[in-house]
């Protein structure tokens, strides 16, 4: 065997997406707002909260929703900051303590107005607070799905903590059945579709499913091809579609990315495909089908920009990577993370 690798090369699987990067023009001003109420919480320590700046989920908003009112944008990244809370307080945890953190967050978005217990978890509070502001603003169909597809996030997050617990090592399917609820890709539809009055038969319609399934998948494999090599460096390879890649197909880690670029294109395609199969619902309905599924479809590119345009992933080189295609390989820490 030849020596090892010192770089990765990462495929550009988003350039011929026919949704243009756009940011929403309230972004400033909301991310000022929201960064400061977020601080109020206390909920990170200080080497945690710096890590946390550099994500910047705001940009990632501003991203996701460019054309949302204020107060929506503002719930949006009231969103983004509990997802990445609830990642911060159970990725590392077992299945009971996740499990107990994950009940707290449910009892307070089904009761946004009840006061939370002294001594309880702050994931309660943050998510009790995100709830009742959104509400203000939110159509009542947005609201229904945007339960509907949390409930199954939040709970899927119990589901990969017992995988860590256990050491559990998923079939490829078996890993994307469970990363299509994790990535929390499903309850993020629920922003734009707050100023939507999208009736049931139209977002449970097995054609617009199947679309919001592709969106799902395509921010999957980019999020995976992008985190891996901070996830192998830290030995966290369990919950990342390219290390299971190479391990079930016996790839290495070239061959794994250009699958996965692969398979990108080919779920690309299947959703411009699956557009002109969107029946007529009559031209008031159409003209919100149109509207959602312009939002959907934008969510791909506003995940992809965001990886590169932040700290995440990157650091400080994410545009240089974005123009090299290039990632420097991170050595393996000694410390396995679970």
């Amino acid at each position: 065997m030849g020596a090892r690798p010192k770089t990765i090369y990462l495929p550009d699987t988003m350039v011929n997406w026919p949704w243009p990067r756009t940011i929403n023009p309230h972004h400033e001003d909301v991310k000022a707002e929201v960064d400061a109420s977020f601080r109020d919480f206390k909920a990170l320590s200080p080497k945690s909260q710096e890590a946390f700046d550099k994500c910047d989920f705001a940009l990632l908003t501003a991203l996701l929703y460019p054309k949302a009112p204020r107060e929506h944008l503002r719930s949006g990244c009231d969103l983004m900051n509990l997802f990445s809370i609830v990642e911060e307080y159970t990725d590392m945890e077992n299945e009971a303590v996740t499990k107990e953190r994950v009940d707290i967050v449910l009892d307070a978005l089904h009761n946004p107005h009840k006061i939370r217990p002294k001594g309880e978890c702050i994931l309660g509070e943050i998510t009790r607070q995100f709830w009742a502001r959104a509400i203000q603003s939110a159509s009542l169909p947005s609201q229904r799905h945007f339960l509907e597809t949390f409930g199954e996030y939040i709970n899927s997050v119990v589901v990969e903590a017992l995988d860590r617990e256990q050491s559990r090592r998923r079939s490829l399917d078996d890993y994307l059945k469970l990363r299509r609820k994790t990535v929390g890709v499903k309850p993020s539809f629920s922003i734009f579709e707050m100023g939507i009055d999208l009736p049931d038969e139209v977002f449970y319609h097995p054609v617009i499913m199947n679309l919001a399934d592709c969106i799902t998948e395509l921010i999957i494999i980019d999020n995976d091809m992008m985190s891996y090599n901070k996830e192998q460096a830290a030995g966290n390879a369990f919950h990342n579609l390219i290390s299971i890649v190479m391990l079930e197909l016996d790839l290495d880690r070239g061959s794994a990315m250009a699958w996965a670029a692969h398979y990108h294109t080919e779920v690309q395609k299947r959703f411009i495909d699956g557009l002109a199969k969107v029946p007529s619902w009559g031209p008031s309905i159409d003209v919100l089908v149109k509207e959602y599924l312009n939002g959907v479809a934008n969510l791909a590119r506003a995940c992809h920009s965001w990886s590169y345009e932040s700290q995440r992933y990157f650091a400080t080189k994410g545009l240089e990577i974005q123009q090299t295609r290039l990632i420097p390989l991170l050595p393996r820490s000694d410390r396995k993370v679970m």
